[in-house]
């Protein structure tokens, strides 16, 4: 790109994000760095939002209403999914990305099915219907799978748009989002950053369809919950490996995002701690935490 091509698309794009601004009166993020450099220490990619829209990295996003990067999301289901045809990786990603219901939880609930059981496909092949599986995730080899974290993410419902501090995907898929806290508010409580969650659920709906975690952070605090959770139910995360406490001045969000989002771990988060409890009154979705990783050993304490 010749310099004036560059400048044009750099005065577009910080156009955009000015009007976008002004319009839905998106803040600016008070993300600790510390944060993105966990990710980055654990092997994901970490991508700046700005950095995408002037053009230096692509994701496969067409537009601030996707919440799904379909690119990422093909490729990966290629490689974990070697054998299959085109029209069966096709019609995983039609299923993954439909809305059947307009219930948040319904929707979440249908997905982590899909998630960790596999997408039953029918395509047509040398002219017969052929029933198949389409897996998401690969848990034998960790490499086959597309780990990226971006900050911030900006995303468009309706008549609004919201700016989740981080939004973790896996394979093209959101499935977690970090909101962090601005300390310097004398109210700034987690308590905040739960509300400021509810908000982005009941606005922008369509990105908490696919969601497994929800992180609350505050400069180096951090705490751990679902969909359903009540701000009580965040809690922070007491371990890295799950065998032993971490060494004296590690701090919660360096041991959560470690703890958690280690590649293995977090898989097996989604596969084995995941649980949606499905009653006449609604959805109640759980993670069930591990009582050495959530309760404090009272003679290691974090450094804040």
């Amino acid at each position: 790109m010749n310099p004036a091509q560059l400048k044009k698309t750099t005065a577009k794009a910080s156009c955009v994000t000015r009007k976008l601004r002004r319009r839905f009166d998106v803040t600016q993020s008070v993300i600790t760095p510390s944060l993105l450099t966990w990710f980055e220490v654990i092997g994901y990619t970490v991508l700046l939002e700005p950095d995408i829209a002037l053009g230096k990295h692509q994701i496969g996003r067409s537009s601030y209403s996707d919440v799904v990067l379909y690119q990422r999301l093909h490729s990966a289901l290629q490689k974990i999914n070697p054998t299959k045809p085109d029209g069966a990786i096709a019609a995983a990603i039609h299923q993954i990305t439909c809305t059947e219901s307009s219930d948040l939880l319904e929707n979440n609930l249908r997905f982590h099915k899909l998630l960790t059981n596999g997408v039953e496909v029918e395509y047509l092949y040398n002219e017969e219907i052929v029933h198949d599986k389409v897996c998401l995730i690969d848990t034998s080899n960790l490499l086959n799978n597309d780990w990226l974290a971006i900050h911030p993410l900006t995303v468009v419902e309706g008549n609004y748009a919201h700016c989740p501090d981080v939004v973790v995907f896996i394979n093209g898929l959101p499935l977690a989002v970090i909101v962090s806290i601005d300390p310097s508010n004398e109210r700034a409580m987690f308590q905040a950053g739960y509300r400021q969650i509810q908000s982005y659920s009941q606005q922008i709906p369509k990105l908490f369809s696919y969601n497994i975690l929800l992180v609350i952070t505050c400069q180096n605090r951090a705490r751990v919950g679902t969909l359903t959770s009540n701000w009580q139910e965040f809690l922070p995360w007491y371990t890295i490996d799950g065998e032993d406490f971490p060494p004296k001045g590690a701090t919660e969000l360096e041991v959560l995002i470690q703890g958690i989002f280690d590649k293995r771990r977090f898989l097996e988060q989604v596969l084995h701690f995941i649980v949606f409890d499905k009653n006449g009154i609604g959805i109640s979705k759980k993670l069930l935490h591990r009582p050495f990783c959530t309760i404090p050993n009272s003679h290691k304490i974090f450094n804040h």
